[in-house]
């Protein structure tokens, strides 16, 4: 009698190693993906100033900054990215679906996300929360003199579910127009179709410029919620998963030591051990990733380091102004932390 053998999971012991076989490409198969395309396939906004733009065919802000990052990590070249600008809708089914490596858009990273998709959020690039733009004329001061208004809101997004949450905490009766884009809550807005538009902080910064007079406008004090924003690729590979975390807790590291684009060379030279270690010149972290020892000179000469990526699209170097506030590094009264690279 021929014995068949059984796996501990009461499966043909065939039938286990080749499951066991096909599950493991799955684990590490992105990096190799990217590596064989010859670009990083970026999902990103439709067009949020400051975030994410597209002129003239390229493509500049604060998250697509991340995803040249994340190419110049790789190829040593930034500009091996390809774009994709996506809804609201589309954003999340089309990272699950591999439609794209990695989501760069403005996205709040929630427990119920990452359920429902089967995404893992790598980390923050910015801490934002909800606020609240009124015209100037109404001469308010606070988001709970907002009883009664007209507010306009992407669906499909947590502002929606904040401001419900909101209004109702308050006892606040209010009337919802839901839009499809932020470019149509704001032009709803401007048009008069609402008297409120509400929005994580930094959208409302940049959704002000686009209007027909930004000055008559004014963002209330007011902060309802968490919105840390910050990229997001699937669950299924972990080597992906931690190049795109430590491609976001390079920049920051970066920053804190003070290592800038302009002197990341002089840093090569270093008898800092903790500088050592992140240009390189000490350790093999690279290598453990999938990456080269370099990885981190290679981003912060393409791209800069935090503070660099930062001014240049949302703060005092760009048209938002943007003050960092709670994206100050910890040590300069902030929440920005990363973990260190040893």
């Amino acid at each position: 009698m021929r014995i068949r053998r059984k796996s501990p999971f009461g499966l043909g012991l065939g039938a286990a190693i080749w499951m066991m076989a096909c599950a493991i490409p799955a684990q590490a198969q992105t990096l190799e993906s990217v590596k064989n395309r010859g670009a990083v396939v970026c999902g990103v906004s439709q067009g949020i100033p400051g975030f994410s733009m597209q002129t003239a065919g390229q493509f500049s802000g604060f998250d697509v900054d991340f995803c040249r990052a994340l190419a110049a990590a790789i190829f040593n070249d930034a500009s091996k990215v390809k774009y994709e600008p996506l809804s609201t809708d589309e954003r999340f089914p089309a990272l699950k679906d591999g439609k794209i490596d990695v989501l760069s858009r403005n996205s709040s990273w929630t427990v119920s996300r990452e359920l429902e998709f089967g995404i893992t959020f790598a980390g923050v690039t910015f801490y934002d929360g909800q606020g609240f733009m009124v015209r100037k004329s109404r001469n308010l001061t606070s988001a709970l003199d907002l009883g009664g208004s007209k507010v306009c809101v992407q669906q499909g997004t947590t502002t929606a579910l904040n401001l419900v949450d909101y209004f109702r905490a308050n006892g606040m009766n209010f009337e919802t127009v839901a839009v499809a884009s932020p470019d149509e809550a704001a032009k709803a807005y401007d048009g008069g179709k609402c008297d409120v538009l509400t929005s994580d902080g930094s959208q409302l910064h940049a959704l002000r410029l686009t209007l027909s007079k930004p000055a008559d406008h004014i963002i209330l004090a007011d902060v309802i919620s968490k919105e840390p924003l910050g990229p997001a690729v699937r669950d299924n590979d972990a080597q992906w998963i931690k190049i795109v975390k430590w491609v976001d807790y390079a920049i920051v590291n970066a920053e804190e030591l003070g290592i800038t684009s302009k002197t990341v060379d002089a840093a090569l030279t270093s008898s800092k051990p903790e500088v050592k270690r992140l240009v390189g010149t000490e350790g093999d972290f690279g290598q453990q990733l999938g990456l080269t020892k370099d990885w981190v000179v290679r981003i912060v000469k393409s791209v800069g380091n935090y503070r660099e990526i930062y001014e240049r699209n949302l703060g005092t170097a760009s048209p938002l102004a943007i003050p960092r506030g709670i994206n100050q590094l910890w040590s300069a009264g902030g929440i920005m932390y990363a973990p260190p690279i040893r």
